[in-house]
């Protein structure tokens, strides 16, 4: 494990490693303005323990490296929903908000600097409004047919017909969701900081490299496994 210097300052951690800004972003310490202080002055000024926070840090570093693909095709349709909530929408849900901070505050304070920043923005708040019903409409609609269906107790031809018309439709904002993290990837190139790039711009870059990441495993899990599974399923568990 690497030893961590409370004397270094927070910019530096942050510049290091970008992910690192969500530790400091939930404890409200200043990595971009305010970070060329030490980070141990940082917690002194917090009044926080800079040894919990550099503990904080080695966690997030080593779950940023953990590998985090699971054998989805593996688990049943049950298992595989409420790992989509608990894994992909948790992380929405805690992400998006984040973001949306970030990337209107990147947009006003650099977009005079490289246009490209707006259509960033307008991007992500086009993806923002499309995954938050998004996610509700697989929880409370789609989800609760694919345990039914799990869970074998019988669905009618109409019920099938449904489901299967359910998934098309969240197959198509899935596209729609594909496109807008395309923009967000070719209007930033590549989520490729510019060298004049504050702190608060890389970890916005890094945050959105992570959602792109995310969302092609969340799609993959849904579009390739569960999806196909209910369809299939579904056909047998029809009375």
């Amino acid at each position: 494990m690497v030893t961590l210097d409370p004397e270094q300052s927070v910019g530096d951690f942050v510049r290091q490693k970008p992910s690192r800004a969500r530790v400091f972003e939930s404890r409200k310490i200043d990595y971009c303005c305010g970070g060329k202080i030490s980070l141990n002055r940082a917690c002194e000024k917090r009044g926080i323990d800079v040894d919990e926070v550099l503990q904080a840090i080695q966690m997030n570093d080593q779950q940023a490296d953990i590998d985090t693909l699971v054998d989805v095709n593996a688990m049943g349709l049950t298992e595989l929903a409420d790992h989509i909530e608990s894994t992909h929408h948790a992380y929405l849900r805690e992400e998006l908000p984040r973001l949306d901070f970030m990337t209107e505050k990147v947009s006003r304070v650099h977009g005079d600097k490289d246009d490209r920043l707006f259509r960033m923005r307008e991007a992500f708040v086009a993806l923002k409004a499309e995954l938050e019903p998004h996610m509700l409409e697989e929880e409370r609609v789609l989800f609760p047919i694919v345990r039914q269906i799990d869970a074998a107790t019988g669905m009618s031809d109409d019920g099938c017909r449904s489901v299967t018309d359910q998934i098309r439709q969240m197959e198509h904002q899935h596209d729609q969701a594909g496109d807008a993290l395309a923009i967000l990837n070719e209007s930033t190139d590549g989520y490729t900081p510019p060298d004049w790039a504050c702190n608060t711009y890389r970890a916005m870059l890094d945050s959105l490299a992570q959602l792109e990441r995310d969302m092609h495993q969340h799609i993959h899990k849904e579009n390739n496994v569960l999806f196909m599974k209910a369809i299939e399923l579904g056909k047998h568990a029809s009375v």
